[in-house]
């Protein structure tokens, strides 16, 4: 399959607003391509739209409030799409949300809300505009899956759940799509400096000073700024890889997970108490609100 060509194609990006996919918006726009955004904050959108059309004036930028955890809405949204771009270069579903707390700590109602946004919406738009992809030479796909797509620490249950789903998902189509020419990569960023831990939900059995010590922790290990992992990305796309991993903090676990695929458990909790320092450690872990990766911004 040739090297991907962003120029003069149209990119669809969930989950725009803000952190990767802004970025992504950025370096995409940045190549040529033509934009439609995605996310369900309006304002946040509206102004990294702006940003872009006075930054590429000769780029056409497209926007569309949804939120993703409405299947209705999202379905909506979708035919949307389809109607007015019937032919797709690019479909990145970066949009994500997280959630703290143990399986026993959450309701049934806040795991299906992680798995509607991070899971669902992906399917829901990939099988809706796997057409328009399809009719244009060359297109790709990208889903963003997550370092707890690789592994599965306690306290994250959902997510990760949501996370491995995509990954799954993600690789049946990179074999289903590689004799339409239609390229498909699945996206594994580590510690990713972006909104979501601000905008996690905490489960409802969770006390609300385990949360908020968790969650202070973990944002510290947020390092990576989201335009190199944009950067990331779109080299990804360009060279056609199956898998991207972000940063050390994604590659070391994949190692770890490969060499112990039942026992790392052990060992990151471990990690995770000597980077969080401090009495109760792996409760905090445990309590923790989102990963230390943060794919995107809700959608």
């Amino acid at each position: 399959m040739r090297r991907f060509d962003f120029a003069a194609g149209t990119a669809v990006v969930t989950g725009a607003a803000g952190g990767i996919g802004a970025a992504l918006a950025d370096g995409l726009a940045r190549r040529g391509a033509d934009l439609v955004l995605l996310d369900r904050d309006a304002d946040r959108l509206a102004a990294v739209a702006a940003a872009l059309r006075a930054a590429h004036p000769g780029r056409r930028v497209d926007t569309v409030v949804v939120d993703l955890a409405d299947a209705a809405a999202t379905a909506q949204a979708a035919e949307e799409l389809r109607r007015r771009h019937p032919r797709l270069r690019l479909l990145v579903n970066n949009a994500g949300v997280a959630l703290g707390g143990r399986f026993d700590q959450v309701t049934l109602d806040e795991f299906g809300w992680v798995v509607d946004v991070n899971f669902r919406a992906v399917v829901q738009l990939t099988h809706a505009l796997l057409p328009a992809l399809k009719a244009e030479p060359g297109a790709h796909l990208v889903n963003v899956s997550s370092l707890f797509g690789l592994i599965a620490p306690a306290g994250q249950a959902a997510y990760s759940a949501s996370k491995f789903a995509v990954r799954g998902f993600t690789e049946a189509l990179r074999h289903e799509l590689a004799g339409d020419g239609v390229g498909v990569t699945c996206v594994h960023p580590g510690g990713i400096r972006t909104r979501i831990a601000a905008d996690a939900r905490v489960g409802s059995g969770v006390p609300v000073q385990e949360y908020e010590a968790a969650r202070r922790r973990f944002e510290r290990l947020l390092s990576i700024d989201p335009a190199t992992a944009a950067e990331a990305i779109l080299r990804g796309v360009r060279r056609r890889r199956g898998r991207v991993l972000i940063g050390w903090s994604a590659r070391l676990p994949d190692l770890l997970a490969r060499l112990a695929p039942a026992g790392y458990g052990r060992v990151l909790a471990l990690a995770v108490g000597r980077r969080t320092a401090g009495p109760q450690a792996s409760e905090a872990a445990a309590a923790a609100p989102v990963p230390a990766d943060g794919p995107g911004e809700p959608g």
